[in-house]
């Protein structure tokens, strides 16, 4: 197929040498399969801003450390160059992240590059070489699922422990090969310990885990893995080996109203933009 324009400077460089397909297209970016020598590789070209569907990006951003400090205060300002700053630390937070999981022992798709909004990575692909299909296309058995499940509790474990909350973690941002579920689509990841509503997020994240693979283990419902697993991080008794039991008990203290209003608003305003979003994903499959 013809080269995309924002593909043009890889293919100059040397590090693509032809783009097969267009794998997806989505709110924050357009996804391709390319031939790298005699590898084949994805290319993920990120939105403009202005273009991107991803709402709410600065309550992601918050906690995010910017080391240049004319950076920091071009992007306070929001000046021309302070929004191009803004724009890398966005896609580079992805780059970023991918590492630091990886290192933790998530599995996730290994990063090889990010050159002008591309982000060249690997290609996840089943057990015949195929695309590897995201968890919403895949059916399984209870024992799957209880397997599954499990593994991805680890993986947020993981992950928090790394000091990073995914922040957009569903059944259509996990991959399954066969050797089981694998992490994407990481721009948005929070910082666990500098964002006010990482803790929010994180129960988010696992509750939209718990009541996918729920379909399949209904008994999962009734488990409270993301309260535990953040209780456990707040008290520093969290990590890599922590055995999880998905049992929480409720404070009795009394509830701040105004913040539990919030949350339930925010709440609801997530979950109509998740809605659209798998809309959007069977209009394009």
């Amino acid at each position: 197929m013809k080269t995309p324009k924002r593909i043009e400077p890889l293919v100059d460089s040397g590090l693509v040498d032809e783009v097969i397909s267009r794998l997806m297209s989505g709110k924050e970016a357009d996804v391709y399969v390319v031939r790298c020598g005699d590898e084949i590789r994805c290319a993920k070209v990120y939105k403009e801003a202005s273009k991107r569907g991803f709402k709410q990006a600065v309550l992601y951003q918050e906690g995010r450390k910017v080391r240049n400090s004319r950076r920091a205060r071009a992007m306070e300002k929001g000046s021309k160059f302070g929004r191009k700053q803004q724009e890398e630390t966005w896609q580079n937070a992805e780059v970023e992240a991918l590492f630091r999981l990886a290192d933790a022992g998530v599995r996730v798709p290994q990063p090889y590059d990010c050159l002008d909004g591309v982000l060249l990575m690997e290609l996840v692909t089943d057990a015949d070489g195929e695309v590897a299909p995201r968890l919403a296309d895949v059916t399984m058995s209870a024992e799957q699922a209880l397997d599954d499940y499990a593994q991805v509790m680890r993986y947020v474990v993981l992950m928090l422990t790394a000091g990073l909350v995914h922040g957009d973690l569903s059944e259509f941002n996990v991959l399954v090969d066969e050797y089981g579920p694998v992490i994407i689509d990481l721009p948005q990841a929070v910082d666990a310990a500098g964002n006010n509503n990482a803790k929010f997020m994180l129960e988010r994240d696992v509750n939209n885990m718990t009541a996918y693979y729920g379909q399949y283990a209904p008994e999962l419902l009734t488990t409270k893995y993301g309260k535990e697993i953040w209780a456990l991080y707040e008290d520093g008794k969290l990590d890599a080996d922590t055995e999880l039991t998905g049992l929480f008990e409720e404070s009795t203290q009394a509830a701040d109203v105004d913040a539990v209003l919030e949350d339930i608003k925010y709440a609801m305003q997530e979950e109509m933009e998740r809605q659209e979003r798998m809309r959007e994903a069977e209009e394009t499959d």
